[in-house]
């Protein structure tokens, strides 16, 4: 009887031991619920044959994945690249590993606002979500076009509250993400001022980044990691009905129509690159127009790590 417990309790504490070194190797994912971070979600989907598991967390928007990964909830988050330049210079332990998308930006007026260009918007009323990339790209716009943000009335709203906020008149234009701006076209309400991409940052990229810890730590979970998303975005590059139909069905629960998604995609198509140059335009941009509150703007070479991207394009003959 004696032996028998003995032998019970091994038994538990080796199953206890399965159970927790299986934990330890779920990959914590913090994502956003945008059309153009699409693939990163179905990365969740095609995990188990690339010998991961991911629990995927959603956020309203990048800085909240970022206080995800400084609480130690994250091993992995993606973002707009303004939320990741601004979490690492207040201390997030992270490294850009990739980029996801580019572009996703767009600034849209009201029908019957009158907004032509970026000039017309002194004197009125721009709805923007603070600490996205959307409020550089505005800020970035605004300068070069002679205005500042004292020449209009910034009103900070969530993404999903821009195009409400732009239906009923309370905001005269808005700098929106996909697939809202497209969808706030397409139903009619909102005109297509400009796609912001002729300031020195031009398409902003998405950033994908990893924790230092699990960047250095879980070395071979990361890899397979890279793999798994550099699969999943080829799926979605190569065969777009099955991007459509995850996206579409899935990720928005047919909440977006077919016109929405590929009007979205098209203006921010997916993607996994990202470069050193990149990141440090946009953080030397940020720092010039004050965006982002940086105490210590982060030099870009001192923490983008694309050595996991390279490996893994390799593997896989990507270019």
């Amino acid at each position: 009887m004696h032996k028998k417990l003995i032998a019970l309790a091994l038994l538990a504490s080796a199953g206890f031991a399965t159970a927790s070194h299986a934990a330890d190797d779920v990959i914590r994912l913090g994502n956003l619920k945008f059309a153009h971070y699409g693939a990163v979600s179905y990365i969740k989907e095609i995990a188990p044959k690339c010998g991961i598991k991911v629990d995927e967390k959603v956020f309203a928007k990048g800085p909240d994945v970022m206080q995800g990964i400084l609480a130690g909830e994250l091993d992995v988050g993606t973002t707009a690249s303004e939320a990741a330049i601004s979490g690492r210079a207040n201390g997030a332990p992270i490294y850009v590993v990739a980029g996801f998308a580019k572009g996703g930006a767009r600034l849209v007026a009201g029908k019957d606002s009158g907004i032509k260009s970026v000039k017309d918007l002194k004197g009125k009323k721009v709805g923007v979500t603070r600490g996205g990339i959307h409020e550089v790209l505005l800020d970035a716009e605004l300068g070069q076009n002679g205005l500042t943000a004292k020449d209009v009335t910034i009103v900070y709203l969530a993404f999903a509250d821009l195009n409400q906020a732009l239906l009923g008149k309370n905001i005269d234009a808005m700098m929106q993400s996909e697939p809202q701006s497209s969808q706030a076209i397409n139903k009619g309400f909102g005109v297509e001022v400009m796609k912001p991409y002729d300031t020195p940052i031009g398409e902003p990229y998405r950033t994908m980044v990893m924790t230092e810890k699990f960047y250095t730590e879980k070395r071979p979970l990361a890899e397979k990691f890279m793999r798994c998303f550099l699969e999943a975005t080829k799926t979605f590059i190569d065969k777009p009905e099955v991007a459509e139909k995850y996206v579409r069905e899935v990720i928005f629960k047919n909440q977006i129509s077919k016109e929405d998604f590929y009007d979205a995609i098209g203006n921010s198509p997916y993607a996994y690159d990202i470069t050193v140059e990149h990141i440090q335009v946009t953080t030397d941009t940020m720092a010039k127009y004050g965006t982002g509150k940086m105490a210590k703007p982060p030099v870009a070479k001192d923490w983008v790590k694309t050595d996991l991207l390279e490996q893994a394009k390799k593997s896989m003959n990507l270019k």
